[in-house]
Parts: structure tokens; sequence; C-alpha cells
């Protein structure tokens, strides 16, 4: 293990925490929450700014942390993702020596033996490889050379990736012991998980393997392209395949100037996620900006579905070292998940929960059940522009509504999700930074109904039966409800809640006690100190001690709710 690169990632993470347990825990408690808002920009930027320079200093796990993180624009503030972004494209490369040694010694021969041409300057550099343009001879006689990119590992990133895996272990130990945390995360699982992945990644005979699985999956779509694999030059650590570089998914002008819309790249790219998941139980989990191209066609492909854009163009896929299988129980939640939410269903979106194991034992499902239908009447269909403008008050008010749901948070992180979690995370990001109008609703929808659909006409006698059995249950149940609730409108048992209100009371009772505290804290103080002064020691040493409790009252009562 490299032990200084060791200590400089465990010192950084334990710098940030730190700040924020300072900034975002203590200074609330000590009224001192509108500076810590009134700042929290700058040093979310500088603690942003302060990852990316160790990032590019260091390389390795970390690069891919920083895409990740800078991949979640429909999340994380702005000025977290924009400082990040960089790590796309700003990973220094190694030199052209030790990657033509290795690359020589992995081929058992000289690059010049091997190719036609090979360029010395890295067409990209990427965290735990990079990639050089290099021509191979024709494939056949009368055929041009065929242009190629060549990815070769990094030397010695074993080492880095086994020193980063420690430096995360550390960092997951403090977490672990963070109850809710401990709750709902295996930290030691999902480690080993993400070790897992990671060693996977570094082996580019099994990327080989998954880009013509994938090729295969999708060999009917002319609207998404593979590269193809050139076996010949290919090792554990040495990747040759065809070049399919074009415009990056995220240069937004390039792809406007080239007559492709968008909107329609975001919907390709949502669509054949879906189908990836269900269809194939095989996704390609990498989706950063530097490994989704769009590719501008002059000629429509033929076969392919009419696009909606001016030009037609492809979806271009590199880099699947990391590709993740969806298990046949996550796959059947995640049907039950899709299905729950295109037909707005609670109690369907609750047993997918169930099925994916992603709920905590002591789950209350009932509250669950109604927050859940609450979101549906609130927020089903609107777009990512709509859902950002929604008043702040109008989400404290559900958050009062259902407080007790936000403070328990009943759900768990199952390790075998953690690739799609990962995968979806940055889906999401990306695709509402190509249209901000996005509407994920929109894309579930019909799927949802080609799952009915299937499940439906697969299913045969016994799925009506139960669907009839369903409907018959929620009709009977209605008399009773109905019932009951009379009951309790002419007992009185019926109350009005209005979370605002209530929060805003609350509010000031804390501030009264806080005022009170802060009260006794000052008279015991200075009868305490006008003792001491007068020679009355024991009884000042009291009053001090009074003062001293009365502090610490003040500071562990509970801040202003948000």
């Amino acid at each position: 293990m490299l032990t200084s690169r060791y200590r400089r990632i465990v010192f950084f993470f334990a710098r940030v925490v730190a700040s924020l347990i300072w900034w975002e825990l203590v200074m609330p408690r000590l009224g001192l929450r509108a500076w810590s808002e009134r700042t929290r920009s700058e040093r979310l930027q500088r603690s942003a700014a302060g990852f990316r320079a160790l990032a590019i200093r260091l390389g390795g796990v970390l690069i891919k942390v920083g895409q990740f993180l800078s991949s979640r624009l429909d999340v994380l503030p702005e000025v977290i993702t924009s400082e990040l972004a960089g790590l796309q494209d700003e990973v220094p490369p190694e030199r052209f020596a030790d990657i033509q040694r290795l690359a020589e010694a992995e081929l058992g021969a000289t690059l010049a033996e091997r190719y036609l041409a090979f360029e010395t300057t890295p067409l990209a550099a990427a965290s735990l490889g990079q990639v050089h343009r290099a021509t191979l001879p024709a494939a056949e006689a009368g055929a041009p050379p065929r242009k190629v990119v060549v990815k070769v590992q990094r030397p010695g990133v074993e080492l880095l990736i086994a020193t980063d895996l420690a430096a995360l272990r550390t960092v997951g130990g403090w977490l672990k012991r963070y109850p809710p945390i401990r709750r709902r995360a295996d930290v030691p699982a999902l480690l080993a998980e993400f070790t897992r992945i990671l060693y996977n990644e570094i082996d580019y005979l099994a990327e080989g393997r998954n880009a013509e699985s994938f090729a295969a999956n999708f060999a009917g779509n002319a609207g998404v392209r593979v590269p193809g694999i050139v076996w010949t030059h290919t090792t554990r650590r040495v990747l040759t395949l065809e070049d399919v570089y074009a415009i990056k998914i995220t240069d937004y002008a390039a792809i406007t100037a080239a007559g492709v819309s968008r909107a329609d790249v975001a919907e390709r790219l949502f669509q054949t996620y879906l189908s990836q998941i269900f269809d194939y139980a095989l996704f390609h989990a990498d989706p950063h900006p530097g490994n989704l191209f769009v590719e501008p066609l002059e000629q429509p492909a033929a076969g392919g579905e009419a696009a909606a854009s001016a030009r037609p163009w492809r979806l271009t896929f590199i880099d699947f070292g990391m590709v993740g299988h969806v298990p046949a129980n996550v796959k059947a939640g995640l049907r039950e998940m899709f299905i729950g939410v295109g037909t707005r269903d609670p109690a369907r979106l609750l047993k997918a929960y169930q099925i994916l194991g992603v709920l905590l034992p002591q789950a209350d499902l009932a509250l669950l059940e109604r927050a859940e239908r609450r979101m549906f009447e609130r927020f089903w269909g609107k777009d990512m522009a709509e859902l950002r403008q929604i008043d702040m008050r109008e989400m404290q008010a559900f958050a009062g509504e259902f407080q007790e749901l936000m403070f328990a948070m009943p759900f768990q992180v199952p390790e075998d999700l953690i690739l799609l979690g990962r995968t979806v995370a940055i889906l999401s990001g990306m695709c509402t930074g190509l249209n901000p109008q996005f509407n994920v609703w929109t894309g579930i929808a019909p799927y949802a109904q080609k799952l009915i659909a299937d499940e439906a006409s697969g299913a045969g006698l016994d799925f009506w039966l139960a669907e009839a059995g369903n409907w018959v249950r929620t009709v009977a149940g209605l008399p009773r409800q109905l019932e009951s609730a009379l009951a309790r409108l002419e007992r009185g048992d019926v109350s009005l809640s209005v979370p605002r209100l209530e929060a805003q009371l609350g509010d000031l009772n804390r501030a009264l006690r806080r005022v009170g505290a802060a009260v006794v804290f000052a008279g015991l103080l200075l009868a305490g100190v006008q003792l001491v002064v007068a020679g009355q020691t024991w009884a000042g040493g009291l009053g001090l001690a009074g003062a001293s409790l009365a502090a610490l009252w003040m500071l562990l009562l509970p801040g202003r709710r948000r």
C-alpha cells in the first residue's frame, strides 16, 4: 500500500466530514443557522475544488468518484457538479514511454510491428487507463486500412486501487458508526462489491466479451452502436477496438449544431437503458459522458426507428469494463416498480420495495403507502424543470405531514443494487442535462403498459383471477371504510392538520425554550462570578456549574426545523 497516498485521502475526507458536522449540525444549535446557510455555497464549492485537485493529482478510484458526483445534476448543487465536471477531461496522461513499455510487453512485439501507425498523444486519459488512436492493415485485399483505438492500462494501477480502497474502507468504518447509516447499509459488503467491480474493470478480456454481448443484444437496433473488438491485438491489459469516437454526449452545442435534437438524445438514452435492464438483464454500468457519443449520419439508418431530429444519428457506447447483471429477483422487483409508477399504484410500489429488499424490517407500510399516494397526487407527471420550481414551503408541508416517515427513513441499500443505483443516478443527471424538461413519467408510462401487457399475455387464467380477486376485495372494502369514516366523524375524532402552522408553532416553542435557557445561563453566570469575587468560592462554584449545565442545555435544544 502507498502510505502517503492513503493518508492524503483519509485526511481530506476527515476534514470534509468535520466541516459538515461543525457547519450543518453545531452552528444551527448555537443559533447561527442563517450564517451557515449564507456561506453554504461557498463552502461546498471549496470542498469540491479541493476534491477535484486531489483527484487530478492522485488519479485512480478518486477520478471515478468525482465523475459520478459530477453527473448528479438532478440532486447535487450546481456549485459541486460544475466544479467536478472537468474531471471528465482533466485526467493527466501517463508518459508514453511507460505506456509503450507495458503495451509491447503485453503484445509480445513492438508497436511498430503490430500496428501500421500508433499516435503517441493520447486521445483520452481515464482513471485506470488511456486511449491512443492507431491504424491496422486492411482486413481484406482492396479495403482501406482500419482505424482503431488502443486502450492501455496505466502501469501499477493495481497498487493504486488497493491503496484507494483501503482509504475508502477507513472512511466507511467512520460511516458505519453512525446508526442511521448502519441500519440502512452494510458498508463493508458494499465496499466488497465495489472492490469486485473495480478489479473486473481492469480485465480487458472480460471487457471485450461484455462489448460483444451488448452488440449482439442491439444488433437489430440501427440507432445504437457498439465498437467491434480486434481480438488479435487484445490482452488482459491492452484492448484494441474499432474507432467510433464522435460528439461527446455532454457537448450540447455540437449536438445542436449537428442538427440533432437533445430531447431525442435524452429519450433514446433512457429507452435504451430500459431495454438493457428489462429485456436483456445486462446493462452498461459506467454511463459517464466520456463513454457515450452522438454520431450524426449522412443517410437514415436502415432498419432503425424514425427519428424526430432533423438529422439521423446513432447513440454510441464505449468502455464495457463495468457492466451490471440483473438477477431474477431484482428484475421482478423493478418490473413491479415500473408498473406501480406507471399506473400510480402505491400498493404495487410497496410490493416492489419488498421484492428488492430495500425496506427495513420495522418500516411502517401503511404510512409509506399513504406517502406514496400523496406524492403521486402532487408530483406525478411533472418534468425536472417543474419539480425544481416547486415552492420550498410546499415541500416543508409535505415533510411535516409525513415527519415520522422522514425521521425514520425506512430504507436500506442491498449490495446487489450498488451498480444499478449508481447507473440510474448518473443516467438521471445526464438526461436532465440534455433536456431540462425531461419527463421521466412519460418515459416510464409506455414501458409500464408494455410490461403489463406482457404480464397479462403470459400469465393466462391465473393472472386474471388474481386481478379479479383484487378488484372484488377493493370494492367489498369500500362500505366498511365509509362506515369507519362516518363513525370517526360522529365521535369527533376527525382533526384538521395544518403542517405549516404546526411547524411555525413548534419553532416558536423551541425559540422560547432557548431564550429561557439563555436567561438562566446569564443569571447563574453573573451570580457565580459575583460570589467568587466576594470570597464565597463554594457557592460561586455551584453557580458557575449551574451556568455550565444551562449552556449545555441550550446547545442540546433542537434547532429550528427546516
